[in-house]
């Protein structure tokens, strides 16, 4: 994490409690360019600290006594380890057909006020749970646990994303069910959980109207990694000068594919749209695990077959 984005490390916590690092490796930058890596064997409970300090050079940055092929290579391998328990998180999100949406934004976007409308609206159509990633504080958390959706909080300290490793951990916690929705709130931020892959189906990112049209050009990564666009805070728009024609513009010059909602949490309009995407998502997600099921009796049935001709 330290050398991909330069953002600090800190302990991480999983609802209060320390995570745990087993076997999980970070790659970091001594002050004279000097790269290594280690394993942390933390449990939880126990304080995550290192005697170096923790400020690390952004990757592509002009380091010190780094060169740029090394720093190049450095992410590369944060990169790869990060992917590794993504597709981890992946075969047994779709072992249990459960369909995982990370949600993205900067701060301020709305995008817990609409995950909160959004639970509302589901209950009874879909058995769901959230993961919220923040650098401190569970009040979004809490938030989410009042409307009666459990919810696992990732503290990440100065981290500012999360990754596949903390998001592994907070599954065990949740102990998902069979064909149910996984909600992944990230830390706001439109940088960093570009380049992490969490296991999701999709990523979907949250553009508020009173962030300015000009977002999706400024940060091309997150738009270009999304699938879907939401639009937020739609019933603002008489009262700004935010132009909607531009800001999907200016999205699908990044991505051509990227899918637009417009929405607003506060009126409720465009929220159907969205909860459909999420319905159709969710059926398909089953509909592959079902497949996988099938699949997986059909073979079944023709070795018994086969044993019971070698038999007769």
């Amino acid at each position: 994490m330290c050398t991909t984005c330069g953002c600090g490390t800190g302990e991480v916590k999983i609802d209060g409690d320390a995570a745990e690092h087993s076997h999980h490796e970070h790659d970091h930058v001594h002050a004279d360019g000097t790269a290594y890596s280690h394993a942390h064997q933390h449990m939880a409970g126990e304080a995550h600290q290192h005697p170096h300090a923790r400020s690390y050079t952004p990757a592509h940055a002009h380091a010190p006594g780094i060169s740029s092929k090394r720093m190049v290579q450095i992410e590369q391998d944060i990169l790869a380890k990060n992917n590794a328990y993504a597709a981890q998180n992946r075969r047994r999100l779709a072992d249990r057909g459960v369909f995982a949406l990370n949600l993205v934004s900067s701060p301020g976007s709305g995008k817990t006020t609409l995950l909160v409308k959004s639970i509302e609206l589901l209950k009874g159509r879909q058995c769901m749970a959230v993961i919220e990633g923040d650098q401190q504080t569970s009040q979004d958390a809490e938030r989410i646990r009042a409307t009666g959706a459990p919810a696992i909080q990732i503290n990440t300290g100065k981290g500012c994303h999360l990754d596949a490793h903390m998001v592994g951990h907070a599954m065990e916690k949740l102990e998902l069910p069979d064909d149910s929705l996984l909600m992944i709130e990230n830390v706001g931020n439109l940088v960093c959980p570009a380049a992490f892959d969490l296991g999701e189906a999709h990523k979907v990112v949250i553009l508020s109207v009173t962030e300015g049209e000009d977002k999706p050009i400024k940060y091309p990564d997150m738009f270009r990694a999304a699938t879907l666009m939401l639009m937020n805070k739609c019933d603002l728009l008489p009262h700004l000068s935010f132009s909607v024609a531009r800001a999907i513009d200016y999205a699908r010059r990044v991505n051509p594919g990227i899918e637009v909602i417009e929405v607003s949490a506060t009126t409720g309009e465009g929220i159907e749209a969205w909860l459909d995407w999420i319905e159709r998502g969710a059926i398909e997600a089953r509909a592959r695990r079902q497949d996988t099921v099938d699949s997986l009796k059909r073979r079944v049935a023709q070795l018994e077959g086969q044993l019971a001709a070698r038999s007769a």
